[in-house]
């Protein structure tokens, strides 16, 4: 996908044509990413959304450079960072933050609450002293909606909520200008969940953040977005607003992911109808021909395993890789047990 030649001012992440794989051993490389295209606007949250192992995780560690890509650029605020050095990527890591699934695994059980949200401060000279730093990991911590006092704590004493508020905390140290959050609430009680979106789009307002939002969880992802892209097999399928996509998905896959997600109501859940998928995603290691999604398809056809599909205009901003974008959905709603 390229969304005009120039970079706009308002773009402040951009992933050109990015390919991350993995060297196996006896065989071809794991295709993790293999093409993707992204750009990330300025003051928006982006929605990333797909299975486990279609490579929404890899993507952002690729923006934070935290994985090296194989080809393509990666871009942050208009500048080419694919190349960067560790050692010069640091200011980029003070401007691109991420929140990780797991909060205990991200925070270091030797280190207290305080230590660990001091740490990019330590690390990008933002304060000098330690009476400075220790006012300043307060503020984080009040700013997340925890008492300045639960820094003297470890993580093993928190709860899991309180663990990830600590994980946005140390996230916002540095004063990013984007925050990658890799699957958020995945690990927390459907309240602390719904917490924590809220915290989230409330820092969003405050700090004038933009985001990338990591999730395999439809529903959260359409309550935060103001864009979804849809990726399958270390590639987007389908992108557009979260009214287009969730009204009205263009790509089968797309389609049949929406029809999992349970509607609150009985009568409607009752009346709705499925699009099952069969078989498994395939390998990494061997992707399928033509169109990646076709061996799960239900409408593929021929020239599936021929062709592979660009990801183009269905209307507006709505793009889908698909060569029967919307009719290959339409066809799957009216036959979904076929």
């Amino acid at each position: 996908m390229k969304e005009g030649n120039a970079i706009s001012a308002d773009v402040l992440a951009e992933l050109d044509d990015l390919r991350v794989w993995f060297p196996a051993a006896g065989s071809a490389p794991v295709r993790a990413v293999d093409g993707v295209s992204l750009r990330v606007r300025r003051g928006e949250t982006l929605g990333l959304v797909g299975e486990s192992g279609s490579g929404k995780s890899t993507t952002g560690l690729a923006l934070l450079r935290l994985v090296d890509p194989t080809s393509g650029r990666v871009r942050v605020a208009g500048e080419d960072v694919t190349g960067w050095s560790r050692r010069r990527l640091r200011a980029v890591r003070r401007r691109v933050a991420m929140v990780f699934q797991d909060p205990q695994a991200s925070l270091d059980p030797r280190h207290t609450v305080a230590a660990s949200v001091a740490e990019p401060l330590v690390v990008h000279r933002l304060v000098d002293g330690a009476d400075a730093r220790r006012r300043r990991v307060a503020e984080l911590l009040d700013l997340v909606g925890l008492r300045p006092e639960l820094g003297e704590r470890h993580p093993h004493e928190l709860s899991g909520g309180q663990r990830q508020r600590v994980g946005i905390a140390r996230a916002l140290a540095g004063e990013p200008d984007l925050v990658v959050l890799d699957e958020p609430i995945a690990s927390l009680d459907l309240s602390v969940q719904a917490q924590i979106m809220n915290l989230l789009r409330r820092l969003q307002r405050e700090l004038g953040l933009t985001y990338l939002f990591i999730s395999h969880d439809l529903a959260a992802v359409e309550h935060m977005s103001d864009r979804v892209a849809v990726m399958y097999l270390g590639r987007i399928v389908e992108t557009g607003d979260p009214a287009q996509i969730y009204r009205e998905p263009a790509h089968p896959y797309t389609a049949a992911l929406l029809s999992a997600v349970p509607v609150a109501d009985p009568a409607v859940e009752r009346e709705r109808r499925r699009i099952i998928l069969t078989g498994d995603i395939p390998s990494p290691v061997d992707p399928p021909s033509g169109c990646r999604f076709r061996t799960r398809c239900p409408r593929a056809r021929a020239d599936c395993a021929e062709t592979d599909p660009a990801l183009d205009v269905v209307a507006g901003d709505h793009r889908a890789a698909c060569l029967y974008a919307g009719e290959a959905v339409r066809e799957m709603r009216a036959t979904p047990s076929a």
